[in-house]
């Protein structure tokens, strides 16, 4: 407001409900249809923010709430805001930085970063651009063991403090707007990087492999679709680092989870990429919570667009969001000063929405928040 005085007004709008349009209009069509694009008729998605848009908080008054704090414990690790950057893949796409500005973004504005797999830089690379910051490593355990149990040593020796392993996305979701543009950018090599410069990777390919043949063998053996619970307890058995379960729906997966080694999980519908008509994440939220127990950290993404969105998500039961494609719309409109206006403008809502609740910290925040009908 104080600039607006001098009639300087911010580069990009504060309304992050707004971000998605106007990346639309100066990304790569191809690019923008590969990070907004859903599965099938889009039917999930919206259902994500549906199930955010019908609940209604009810704020309290005179609570005394001139400062509130919104610090979360997780894995004994203490993080500035409940709120973690998701792993979306191949950043590239949206600015020739990609994960490296994302990185510096999260650390100039105190957000953890969860990197994807498949990044367009490789961990070790983004553990340069994010120094100190805490930082996450998002797993898809590849066909080729090897390959995985090489990718866990990398983020352990880089610092990472967790392994996030997604579990949804053994086969790829029926995605029309990338089919139609006939665009990924893994086969065009981006968002591989993680691989390429992976030694049990190089490993498999024939000496004078090309860029082709280095491609095809990311796609065998990148995932692996016959996946079980067991293959979950031969990770557990790799690593000390926390290990969350990413993709989690049913309760009984989150039990699962738990039984075969996870420490934690994280309600998903992937971004309602991956499976068309499927129950949303806020609306699986509270079950998944009574499932595991009131100790076990509980994560969830998608749909999460403003400050009010996570202080609903916590109140349902989370104990942090990964936060998804808004902060990718900033990465395009405006790079590294992209991401941070998104973030600050996400923890600013945050802190708002916060005291506007009567809430001066995450302790206070709970089901009683939210209309009655609606704490479920």
């Amino acid at each position: 407001m104080l600039e607006g005085l001098a009639g300087r007004t911010p580069r990009l709008s504060t309304d992050l409900t707004a971000l998605e349009a106007a990346a639309g209009e100066v990304m790569a069509p191809e690019a923008f249809a590969y990070v907004s694009g859903t599965a099938g008729s889009g039917a999930t998605g919206r259902a994500d923010r549906t199930a955010f848009d019908r609940r209604r908080l009810v704020p309290r008054m005179l609570r005394g709430t001139r400062r509130t704090d919104t610090s979360v414990t997780l894995f004994g690790q203490r993080l500035p805001v409940p709120v973690l950057l998701a792993p979306l893949a191949a950043q590239q796409v949206a600015h020739p930085e990609g994960e490296s500005a994302t990185a510096r973004a999260a650390a100039a504005t105190g957000v953890p970063m969860v990197l994807s797999t498949f990044a367009s830089r490789t961990l070790e690379e983004v553990a340069g651009a994010a120094g100190d910051h805490p930082r996450w490593f998002q797993l898809y355990l590849p066909s080729d063991r090897a390959v995985g149990e090489s990718l866990v040593r990398r983020a352990e020796a880089s610092g990472y403090g967790a392994i996030v392993v997604t579990v949804d996305a053994t086969h790829l979701g029926f995605r029309p707007a990338e089919l139609d543009s006939g665009y990924s950018p893994f086969l065009r090599g981006t968002g591989i990087a993680n691989f390429t410069g992976d030694p049990a990777f190089r490993a498999g390919l024939p000496a004078d492999a090309d860029a082709t043949a280095t491609v095809l063998r990311w796609a065998q053996i990148s995932t692996d679709p016959t996946l079980t619970w067991e293959d979950l307890a031969w990770l557990r058995g790799l690593t000390r680092l926390p290990l969350l379960v990413k993709g989690v729906l049913h309760p009984d997966d989150a039990r699962l989870a738990l039984e075969h080694g996870a420490d934690g999980v994280v309600v998903s519908t992937h971004g309602g990429r991956q499976l068309d008509g499927g129950v949303s994440s806020l609306d699986a939220l509270p079950a998944v919570r009574a499932a595991v127990g009131p100790d076990v950290p509980v994560l969830m993404d998608s749909g999460v667009r403003t400050g009010s969105d996570v202080v609903k998500a916590l109140a349902l039961g989370a104990d942090a969001v990964l936060y998804g494609r808004p902060y990718v719309y900033g990465l395009g409109l405006d790079g590294q000063r992209g991401v941070e206006h998104v973030l600050r403008c996400l923890l600013t809502d945050l802190g708002l929405a916060l005291a506007l609740t009567g809430c001066a910290s995450l302790a206070d925040v709970g089901p009683h928040l939210l209309a009655n009908g609606d704490r479920r």
